[in-house]
């Protein structure tokens, strides 16, 4: 349940301070409504019954989705290169990143 006499001016502030954002008054009123709607959320879901169901980081059980390395046949060099943009000397060259 919102407490409507309830302040958030104090945590906005805050928030912005520790972000070292300015925020106009607009973005300060706009961040409170915000931050109404997510504890009104929250309120919500405090209703929902949720006896009976497991503590879990996801909606659905994951596993281990990656496949196993396997040995395959290797690219041999014309093919490896014959979609580069640029080569020399059977490489491929690259733009420079580091100065």
């Amino acid at each position: 349940m919102k407490d409507k006499s309830f302040d958030h001016s104090v945590h906005i502030e805050n928030i912005a301070a520790l972000a070292r954002i300015y925020l106009t008054d607009q973005e300060r009123r706009d961040l409170a409504k915000s931050l109404d709607e997510i504890l009104e959320y929250f309120d919500k879901l405090r209703t929902v019954n949720i006896e009976g169901v497991e503590p879990s980081a996801h909606a659905f059980p994951l596993y281990d989705i990656l496949r196993d390395d396997e040995v395959g046949t290797p690219f041999d060099r014309k093919t490896a290169l014959q979609n580069a943009p640029k080569q020399r000397n059977n490489q491929v060259i690259v733009p420079k990143v580091v100065e």
